[in-house]
Order: C-alpha cells, then sequence, then structure tokens
C-alpha cells in the first residue's frame, strides 16, 4: 500500500484491521479512575476535598478555607519491612502536617498515596477531623485493608 499525502480518509478495511489489531494485543482493561469531590465545615472553617483513586495509587487534595495547592506530599510502602516512607515533593520542609496524613493513609489503604494539603500546621484539631474525613470517605470508596491485613502488616 502506497502513502498519498492528500488521502483525508483511512480505508474502513485497513481501520478495521488496526482495530483488530489493538484488541489481540491482550491488554486488560484496569478499574476506571474514580474523581470524588466533597467540602465539610469545622468550626466555621470550610475544608474542600478532592480524591482521585486510581488502580494502585491514590491523589487527595484537601484545601482549607481556600484553593491554594498547598505542599505535596508522597507516601508508599517500602520493603522488606513495610515500613512508609513519606517524602515532600513541593513545600512541606517544615510542616509535617501533610506527611503524617498520608503516612497514615498509606496505613491503613496499602496503596501509594500523592497528598497535596492546605490546612494550617498550627491546628491539631483541624487536622485529625481532616484526616477523619478523608478516611471516612476511602472506606466508603473501598480503598482500606480488611483487618487480617491490617494486623499482618
Amino acid at each position: 500500500m502506497d502513502f498519498d499525502p492528500h488521502a483525508s480518509t483511512i480505508e474502513s478495511s485497513s481501520a478495521d484491521d488496526i482495530v483488530h489489531d489493538v484488541q489481540n494485543l491482550g491488554i486488560k482493561e484496569e478499574a476506571s479512575t474514580n474523581i470524588t469531590c466533597f467540602s465539610d465545615v469545622f468550626n466555621d472553617i470550610p475544608i474542600h476535598f478532592q480524591i482521585i483513586c486510581f488502580p494502585k495509587q491514590i491523589y487527595a487534595w484537601i484545601g482549607c478555607q481556600t484553593a491554594r495547592f498547598g505542599c505535596l506530599y508522597a507516601a508508599a510502602s517500602t520493603r522488606p519491612n513495610n515500613i512508609v516512607s513519606v517524602t515532600s515533593l513541593l513545600g512541606g520542609t517544615s510542616d509535617n502536617t501533610g506527611a503524617g496524613i498520608a503516612r497514615r493513609i498509606v496505613l491503613k489503604t496499602g496503596v501509594p498515596v500523592t497528598l497535596a494539603c492546605n490546612i494550617p500546621k498550627d491546628s491539631p484539631m483541624l487536622e485529625a477531623h481532616v484526616e477523619k474525613k478523608l478516611i471516612q470517605k476511602l472506606i466508603i470508596l473501598g480503598y482500606t485493608k480488611s483487618k487480617s491485613q491490617a494486623v499482618i502488616s
């Protein structure tokens, strides 16, 4: 088959061949990406959440009063002892608020977490409330370990 730069369409038989070839690659569809957004109020302070659940990873954003991105953390279990490692990707060098939340989410879910967090570092009650709401939503979404897995870890 010669390439014709002036041709504007692909012949239907060649398009069907391409679709057939792609279907025969054996690539399995993973579970779809799930995006969840919700808000809450704690002591008259609006708190906003966005959770993007991938098949084997969670991204979460927590915003307090504004839609500012905040600090970005990545947390995951590391081998050989399944200890959770957390690193600050953006900001957060002196603020452990988001790092602690990210670490505990990995312990609860068993999957890597990327967390953007914009909550004040001098408010432990707000931090506890935010983490509780996030964990509650992850439980509803089915992203927590069973009790037997938690005991093993």
